[in-house]
């Protein structure tokens, strides 16, 4: 087998032949590495590069396995850290410059887990400023690329995660969302992701002087991007395995109790008076068919008001960052990410003082409609995007620009303000004026069943195939 034959294997592929002894965990490792040094520097997706590491835990891990300690679920896989999580010796910038010395005392939880389980870190990944864009670009590391080219963002605020991924380095690639940052790069890449519901992923930094905000907490959780739904239901068990240093987690097996056959999926095409593109549209219609052949029962009926419940959550949450983070953002950010904040609050008017605790109440109401309607309906398919994915620096142009951006992708922070899971999955690789350019669709499932969305992720990418597969040919013929 050759070094581009193994860094084009998924983890669960991968893992197959690392777990049995077929392929050692340091040639695993190395060829992962080797298509970082071949891509990364057109991309800039990893801004932090651990190949010596790297190298040294894969042989330790070699040794281990040969006196016959039994290997771990994700034994030899190469992975990559989003930079605003905490990864023991090394930086937690958040994309920001004044904090570049900010050096993690310990692991987060999500690194500790991935590393317990076998996974090897082979570099840490882009974000932009403070993480709190759709689009990835900061002035301590610079843009992340799309490596479908750069008339498409990479998305934000995992970006270059999303991107790492998809162009192959690595098998897996951490990430995290708080209102789409493991969607939004999914959707940019071609790549699938599941936002775990709340309180499913252990979550802390070591190095935080302070907590976060209530909403923060809510609605922020860890999870995965990866180029293939079965790599989520390989590695997210061992996500989320329990740490007490998070008291809230939910300490529950990843995979739920049978549910009632067919399972029912709502299906919406609604995008709250945003224009619905042809292409996402064709989309929505190639899953909704997918999930149809597949023996689930598709209907097309409108879930609980999204718009309501997406917009109320993130001009709470604005509130929120107005409150706890805008000072940060003032004294620290760049002018761009000032500027970007600054329509932002007035895009999204923040909700402040009594205004902020009631519709904190509120989102029990949402909650609780949601989920009485998925009594019936487990999974929702509904559009991530309602037009394809924006240009770089489209959040820079003032209202127009973070409307495109934001204010029309209720799908996604509606999800959670709610804490519901929410998977992303490409459903078309569309061909456009600027490229060829992947849709993604999302679906959302009942609390606890993240495993339910992946399952139809994997029926969707069974018709459609893994988005990887035309981007590698494209960037070897761009080569």
């Amino acid at each position: 087998m050759t070094e581009q034959d193994i860094w084009q294997l998924s983890a669960t592929e991968l893992t197959r032949l690392t777990r049995s002894g077929g392929l050692s965990a340091e040639a695993a490792v190395e060829a992962a590495l080797g298509r970082m040094a071949a891509v990364n520097p057109d991309l800039n997706a990893v801004v932090e590069d651990l190949s010596t590491q790297a190298r040294s835990r894969a042989r330790a891990l070699d040794k281990a396995r040969e006196r016959g300690v039994e290997p771990g679920p994700l034994h030899g896989v190469p992975v990559t850290i989003k930079i605003n999580v905490d990864q023991a010796g090394h930086a937690t910038s958040n994309g920001v410059v004044a904090l570049k010395d900010l050096i993690a005392p310990a692991d987060a939880p999500v690194v500790e887990n991935l590393q317990k389980a076998g996974a090897v870190v082979i570099g840490r990944t882009n974000t932009p400023e403070f993480s709190f864009r759709a689009d990835t670009d900061n002035p301590l590391h610079g843009r992340t690329h799309n490596p479908w080219g750069r008339h498409i963002s990479a998305g934000g605020s995992s970006g270059g995660a999303g991107a790492a991924v998809m162009a192959g380095i690595g098998a897996l690639a951490h990430g995290n969302d708080i209102g789409g940052s493991l969607r939004f790069p999914a959707a940019a890449n071609g790549a699938v992701t599941v936002k775990p519901g709340l309180g499913r992923v252990p979550a802390w930094n070591p190095s935080q002087r302070a907590e976060r905000g209530l909403l923060a907490q809510l609605m922020s959780v860890q999870g995965l991007i990866t180029r293939t739904a079965e790599d989520l239901h390989l590695a997210m068990p061992s996500l989320i395995a329990p740490d007490p240093r998070d008291p809230f987690h939910v300490p529950m097996p990843w995979r739920g109790t049978d549910t009632q056959q067919p399972l029912k999926v709502a299906f919406t095409r609604n995008t709250h008076g945003y224009d619905l593109h042809p292409e996402v549209e064709a989309a929505l219609l190639t899953a909704r068919d997918a999930l149809r052949d597949a023996g689930y029962i598709v209907e097309e009926v409108e879930p609980p008001n999204v718009f309501d419940a997406g917009r109320s959550g993130y001009r709470a949450l604005m509130g929120e960052i107005h409150a706890l983070m805008k000072a940060d953002v003032d004294a620290a950010g760049s002018q761009t990410v000032r500027d970007i904040f600054a329509v932002y609050f007035q895009e999204f008017p923040p909700f402040t003082g009594d205004e902020l605790l009631k519709v904190m109440a509120q989102r029990t109401h949402f909650a609780r409609q949601w989920s009485l309607f998925m009594q019936d309906y487990p999974l929702v398919l509904s559009p991530f995007l309602p037009q394809p994915f924006f240009r770089p620096d489209r959040d820079t142009e003032g209202a127009a620009g973070v409307q495109e951006v934001l204010g029309c992708a209720v799908y996604s922070y509606a999800m959670n303000f709610l804490g519901l899971p929410a998977a992303s999955v490409p459903a078309r690789l569309a061909e456009l004026p600027g490229g060829p350019q992947p849709i993604n669709v999302q679906i959302a499932a009942q609390r606890w069943r993240e495993d339910l969305a992946v399952d139809a992720c994997k029926v969707i990418e069974d018709r459609v195939g893994r988005m990887c597969l035309p981007l590698w040919k494209r960037m070897q013929r761009a080569q």
